[in-house]
C-alpha cells in the first residue's frame, strides 16, 4: 500500500511576506468549522520559526493569512529560536496544539537528566510545549511538558485511554509513549517502537500526527530515518486500550521522497508529516517536502486498514 500524491503539489510555498519568504513546511492539520485547517511552520530571513494559518474546503487548495498566526513569546527564553512542528488535537471544543519551542537555553546540565543521548557540553536546543484554542485565533499556553527530558515529536491521542491521556515523543533514537491524569504532568512509560536494523527506518522513528481512532486500532502515521538520512513514512496500528502494544507496523515505507521537490531543498529527501485528517472516506495526509515547501498525498481509508490486518 501506497499514498498517492497530489498532482498539485507542491500546495503551498513561500510566499513575499517577510514571515515565509525562506521556508514553509510541516504543518499540523485538523478540522476547523467543516474546513481542514493548516498550522504550518515558516520561516523569513531572520531564521525564525513561526507559525502560519491555511484553510481549504476540498483539502486541496489552500487560502493564506498575511500574518502569522502564532509566534514565540520574545520574553519566553525557550522560544528565542521560534516555534516548530505543530500537531493539533481536539479533545471536545478545544485543539490542543504540541509543537517544538526552540531556544539555546540550556533547561539544566545533560548529566542530570534522564535523556541518554546527551554529553553534558550540548544544551538543549528545544523544548516540548503546549498551547491551546478554540478558534485559532487566540491562544492559551498550557506549557512545557516533560522538562526533564530532550525530547520532541509530541502527539497526543484524541480521547482518554482508561481514563488516562496518551501521548507519543521521542528521545533520539527511539519512539516513545507517555500517560497523564491532567495533560501537565506526564509520566514516561518507554520505548513504543524502535529502530529496526537494515531496513528503512533504521536510524531514528518518530511520529507524525496525532493518532487516527479506528476499527482496528489507533492509526499512527510515522516517519522513519535511514543511515543515508532518507526519511520516508510508514504505518502502524497500536491497540485500542492498550497502545503499547503495536498490532501492525510497515515492513516496507508508504511514502518516499520521489519529486524534485522533496529531494532538493532545504534538507534533500525529506517528506515528513506532522498532520493527517479524515476526509470523504481517504486519509489525507499533509508533510514538509525537503523543508521547503508542503505537499498533500492521499490513501483510501479502507484500502490502507485492510492492507494493515
Amino acid at each position: 500500500m501506497k499514498l498517492t500524491r497530489y498532482e498539485g503539489n507542491p500546495i503551498i510555498t513561500p510566499t513575499k511576506n517577510w514571515w515565509e519568504e525562506y521556508l514553509v513546511f510541516n504543518p499540523g492539520a485538523t478540522i476547523y468549522q467543516d474546513k481542514v485547517c493548516l498550522l504550518y511552520r515558516a520561516q523569513g530571513r531572520d531564521k525564525i520559526s513561526r507559525f502560519g494559518l491555511a484553510v481549504s474546503s476540498d483539502g486541496f487548495n489552500f487560502e493564506r493569512f498575511s500574518e502569522p498566526v502564532f509566534e514565540g513569546d520574545e520574553e519566553n527564553k525557550f522560544e528565542r529560536l521560534g516555534v516548530e512542528d505543530a500537531r493539533i488535537t481536539k479533545i471536545g471544543d478545544t485543539y490542543y496544539i504540541l509543537y517544538t519551542a526552540a531556544s539555546v537555553y540550556p533547561v539544566k546540565e545533560a548529566e542530570k537528566s534522564a535523556a541518554p543521548s546527551l554529553s553534558s557540553k550540548v544544551p538543549w536546543r528545544i523544548r516540548s510545549t503546549v498551547v491551546k484554542t478554540k478558534d485559532f485565533k487566540t491562544f492559551e499556553r498550557v506549557g512545557i511538558i516533560l522538562p526533564d527530558l530532550d525530547t520532541k515529536d509530541l502527539a497526543l491521542f484524541p480521547e482518554k485511554i482508561n481514563g488516562k491521556y496518551y501521548m507519543f515523543h521521542r528521545i533520539y533514537p527511539q519512539m516513545y509513549l507517555a500517560s497523564s491524569d491532567d495533560l501537565k504532568n506526564w509520566q514516561d512509560l518507554g520505548i513504543v517502537a524502535r529502530t529496526r536494523e537494515g531496513m528503512w527506518d533504521s536510524e531514528r522513528v518518530g511520529a507524525g500526527p496525532p493518532p487516527i481512532k479506528t476499527s482496528l486500532g489507533w492509526l499512527e502515521f510515522y516517519h522513519g530515518v535511514d543511515q543515508n538520512k532518507i526519511y520516508r513514512l510508514g504505518v502502524m496500528l497500536l491497540d485500542l486500550e492498550d497502545p503499547t502494544k503495536i498490532i501492525y507496523r510497515s515492513p516496507e515505507p508508504i511514502f518516499e521522497p520521489e519529486e524534485a521537490y522533496e529531494k532538493e531543498g532545504y534538507v534533500p529527501n525529506v517528506v515528513f508529516t506532522c498532520g493527517a485528517v479524515e476526509k470523504e472516506g481517504k486519509y489525507f495526509i499533509y508533510y514538509g517536502a525537503a523543508d521547503k515547501v508542503i505537499g498533500v498525498a492521499t490513501v483510501d481509508k479502507e484500502e490502507l486498514l485492510e492492507s494493515s490486518k
